[in-house]
């Protein structure tokens, strides 16, 4: 995905694991340890993205249900 800062393109395009109808950006991650970083990278994702919600999925969790964490950007 391209991103504009200050009217330019950056050289390099942002990869996103997966971005839902336009809508939802997904991270997918795999560790058996929390990082708040994770969320930092989401919510920065979202703001160049300019979308409102993301979902990072870790799935180094037991169960899925519980490395499901919904970031939201500014509401």
């Amino acid at each position: 995905m391209p991103i504009n800062y200050k009217g330019k393109q950056l050289a390099s395009p942002l990869r996103l694991d997966l971005k839902v109808n336009g809508l939802v950006l997904a991270d997918n991650k795999a560790v058996t340890d929390w990082n708040p970083i994770f969320e930092a990278q989401m919510l920065t994702y979202l703001r160049l993205t300019r979308l409102k919600l993301g979902l990072v999925i870790n799935l180094g969790e037991r169960y899925v249900k519980n490395g499901i964490h919904c970031m939201v950007n500014g509401l």
